[in-house]
């Protein structure tokens, strides 16, 4: 068999698959669909965000911004035009709107860390550790729960 024939002389196909190489090339899988946030684009799921939530994020978002060209701003002001006074006084004031950043992410965080712990802390069994440190499970008469080595689990709960 000779590679070029009548038919395609010179012609040589460079980055076609061959028919052996397309059977054995698996088929591409199709990625799912993904839903976006806004799909309209005039922001109507922003409703289901918490409140405080969505204020929180909206003043670090514009400290964040005040911080970021504050601080770039300082130094360039001070160096390129001389004025030393405006130069430290926009650093200043960057470097205190990325403090404020800071604070409102921590005053968020605790806001949100108290109902979380609040939630988690009633839903969660106790616990207490025994003699040897390690936690342990207790029943409500005081058993270690599903203890295998607990003589008494074969016994029922005396009644008071």
């Amino acid at each position: 068999m000779f590679p070029f024939d009548e038919d395609d002389e010179g012609e040589v196909s460079f980055g076609e698959s061959s028919d052996a190489e397309r059977e054995m090339t698996p088929e591409i899988p199709k990625a799912p669909s993904v839903k976006s946030f806004d799909d309209d684009g005039d922001f109507s799921a922003a409703g289901d965000v918490d409140g405080g939530t969505l204020r929180a994020f909206v003043v670090a978002v514009i400290y964040a911004n005040v911080a970021v060209l504050f601080v770039s701003l300082g130094p360039l002001v001070w160096f390129f035009e001389g004025w030393s006074r405006i130069g430290i006084g926009l650093t200043v004031g960057g470097l205190l709107a990325g403090v404020r950043t800071y604070q409102t992410y921590r005053s968020w965080d605790r806001s949100r860390g108290d109902d979380e712990v609040g939630d988690a802390a009633a839903a969660e069994p106790e616990r207490v550790t025994d003699g040897d440190g390690e936690t342990a499970d207790f029943d409500d008469d005081g058993d270690v729960a599903d203890d295998p080595d607990d003589a008494d689990a074969d016994r029922p709960a005396p009644e008071p």
